[in-house]
């Protein structure tokens, strides 16, 4: 585990996150106090973003995860066949 200063971390954050991705947590002081820490990912978080952003918010109670996961969005159907909506299209132009 290693510390570093708020003013060191600032001028040398891709080190700093570079040891912590690779397993080492570093201790970010500011006036020789501890005010935050930088781990590795845990075990099993995926490594895209917003895949963690949204597993945190079911966690949280946000959101709600799907009851059938896995099968997508249901098919869209037309609201009305093609037919109708061009013939209430030549209406409305032949109004003007």
């Amino acid at each position: 585990m290693r510390a570093v200063g708020l003013k060191v971390l600032k001028n040398k954050l891709s080190e700093y996150v570079r040891l912590a991705a690779s397993g080492e947590s570093v201790l970010v002081t500011d006036r020789d106090r501890v005010v935050a820490e930088l781990v590795p990912p845990q075990a099993g978080r995926s490594l895209a973003p917003g895949d963690a952003m949204l597993a945190e918010a079911v966690r949280k109670g946000w959101l709600n995860a799907p009851v059938l996961p896995g099968r997508g969005a249901p098919p869209r159907l037309p609201s009305a066949p093609l037919r109708d909506l061009l013939h209430e299209l030549d209406e409305d132009r032949g109004e003007r």
